[in-house]
């Protein structure tokens, strides 16, 4: 007889032993473990995504760690060099571990929702691709590709699969981006025509201004160095190259502008609405001793750069924006210090000046809290009302993505364009004191046809986008 029909069915009062019989029963079967539940520290299976990551050291390890913590369930990981992504392959004992990401893509494919891809920058591109084709989310970190090709492909990608996706710009999610936008965006310093961008990064954390080295030494044995090259031609393994010296050279990185570009021109791209760059130009130096039209090194990034960036005029919002120029300064370069600021003041590091006609805002990297100057601005500021959302954080926001289908604010529609911006400053450095006619349609060059020889890359066989 079915327990539904003995409810209905008239009986006697249970005596006391019968009812904590019946009583321990019942819970014995009502019980459910806290992992399945959730809870405190527990995430439900039903509400987990399963993720695969690509590049498990350094950053790409970080991505994961934390990912992990808002309860994505690793089931499978991918790195070259097992001896770098040791911490990470003993933190998920139970995922299957891979040396090729497309190998892990094709035999998990029914078993993950979501990719993560930390790698050095010129695998981004080809890593992300293999799974927004797969049909997966993907997280990938900055800059969003190595080549403007790949950028607008892959955004272009990314839109056509409906995938969720996010690139690893954390302060786009920080109060302080959203401050700057809303007292721009109200006028606190009037019509904004002048920003500085700079960078204290080239050559300090990495060797730029060199040449390849000419030794050949043994590849480590934990190290795949041919799946490591990946697309990119053919060379001996070297040290100065991985694992960490690879964003100096042409072939493998995007410079300083690549590493911290996407953190510093995000905002005022973003705030000030800025699109796409009519033209750039670079001024370069690999002797130390003159920003000038000098000959370039074709094998790492200039000791140091000033790239000038020149966006028209524009709408947005019912509103007719100014004209603006852009200017990034690396290698130990910097803006001139405002007069506004007092004695005990200076700009940070790494960091964002706007200029405009009522006055001045700067700010760290990573969207770091802004300043008005003169200071007497900062009251005005204050009164500024909150219209922008806030943001959860930046990885709650893909990883939430993932589940609810409502797209980061960072997605690749607004990250791609911006990762273009950035790699542009790049291709302006293969030809430093030329002023580059940017075509943003047809993605070229328009007056010099030979540097759109760099908007890509020609991979090797065996490798695709």
């Amino acid at each position: 007889m079915s327990r539904q029909a003995s409810l209905t069915r008239p009986v006697a009062p249970p005596t006391r032993r019968e009812f904590l019989a019946a009583s321990s029963a019942a819970f014995a079967f009502t019980i459910v473990p806290r992992h399945v539940l959730g809870g405190q520290g527990q995430t439900p299976p039903s509400e987990r995504v399963n993720v695969a990551g690509i590049g498990c050291g350094g950053m790409g390890g970080g991505d994961i760690a934390t990912i992990a913590k808002l309860g994505g369930n690793f089931v499978a990981l991918c790195d070259v060099d097992e001896a770098r992504a040791g911490g990470t392959f003993n933190a998920h004992p139970k995922a299957r571990r891979y040396k090729d990401f497309r190998e892990m893509i094709d035999k998990e494919a029914k078993n993950i929702d979501a990719v993560t891809v930390g790698t050095p920058d010129h695998i981004h591109a080809v890593a992300a691709m293999a799974a927004i084709k797969a049909g997966k989310h993907v997280y990938v970190q900055k800059p969003l590709t190595h080549t403007l090709h790949e950028c607008r492909e892959l955004t272009k990608a990314a839109r056509a699969a409906k995938v969720m996706t996010s690139m690893g710009n954390q302060g786009h999610a920080s109060e302080g981006s959203r401050l700057t936008n809303e007292w721009i965006q109200a006028g606190v310093i009037g019509d904004v025509r002048e920003v500085h961008v700079w960078s204290d990064r080239a050559g300090r954390l990495w060797k730029q201004g060199i040449g390849r080295p000419t030794d050949t030494p043994p590849a480590p044995a934990t190290l795949d160095w041919n799946l490591w090259l990946g697309p990119i031609k053919e060379r001996p393994y070297h040290s100065a190259y991985c694992p960490f010296g690879w964003r100096g050279w042409w072939d493998f990185g995007t410079g300083a502008l690549g590493d911290m570009g996407c953190h510093i021109i995000d905002h005022p791209v973003w705030a000030l609405q800025l699109g796409a760059p009519t033209s750039v130009e670079a001024t370069t130096t690999h002797d130390g001793t003159l920003l000038a039209d000098n000959k370039l090194n074709f094998e790492t990034f200039p000791i140091a750069a000033v790239v000038t960036y020149q966006f028209p005029a524009r709408e947005a919002a019912g509103k007719k924006l100014p004209p603006v120029t852009m200017t990034w300064y690396d290698g130990g370069l910097m803006p001139p210090t405002p007069a506004e600021m007092s004695s005990g003041q200076k700009l940070p590091g790494n960091g964002v000046l706007y200029v405009g006609s009522k006055g001045k805002l700067y700010h760290g990297s990573h969207g770091g809290m802004p300043q008005l100057l003169p200071t007497e601005l900062q009251e005005q500021g204050k009164a500024v009302p909150k219209t922008m959302e806030r943001s959860p954080g930046h990885y709650d926001e893909w990883y939430q993505a993932c589940k609810s289908g409502k797209a980061p604010v960072d997605n690749f529609d607004y990250s791609g364009p911006m990762t273009e911006t950035v790699l542009l400053g790049v291709l302006a450095m293969r030809s430093p004191g030329t002023r580059l006619e940017w075509d943003s349609e047809n993605l070229k060059v328009k007056n010099a046809p030979q540097v759109n020889e760099f908007v890509h890359t020609e991979y090797r066989k065996g490798w695709t986008l």
